[in-house]
């Protein structure tokens, strides 16, 4: 049985031969057996933005920040992804959130 980062990595070679939808529902698959795994939740989230799914994007963005709170990059990640979608206030809150993980890694919680 392949791992997660096997899965993981053949539903990027397919996004790379340009099956986008191809490449989310390997991601889904991934995501089924491996709920919590960060970088499938990332990946989607910024394939759902090239298809204009907003919704779909930001809801796995935040879960990538659920699962690495410390990570600031996560978090200016949704940021991008909220102004994509012209939500402004949240993209501005997880940019916020960014410079609170940032400076927690930096100086300790």
């Amino acid at each position: 049985m392949p791992t997660a980062d096997e899965l993981y990595d053949e539903a990027i070679q397919v996004q790379q031969q340009g099956d986008l939808e191809g490449a989310i529902a390997r991601l889904r698959d991934l995501l089924a057996q491996h709920p919590d795994y960060a970088l499938a939740h990332g990946a989607l989230s910024v394939f759902y933005s090239k298809l204009e799914k907003f919704d779909e994007a930001i809801q796995h963005a935040e879960r990538v920040c659920e699962l690495e709170p410390e990570d600031p990059f996560s978090f200016v990640a949704l940021s991008l992804v909220c102004q994509k979608a012209g939500r402004i206030a949240e993209a501005e809150r997880a940019l916020w959130q960014a410079r609170q993980a940032q400076a927690a890694a930096r100086y300790g919680s």
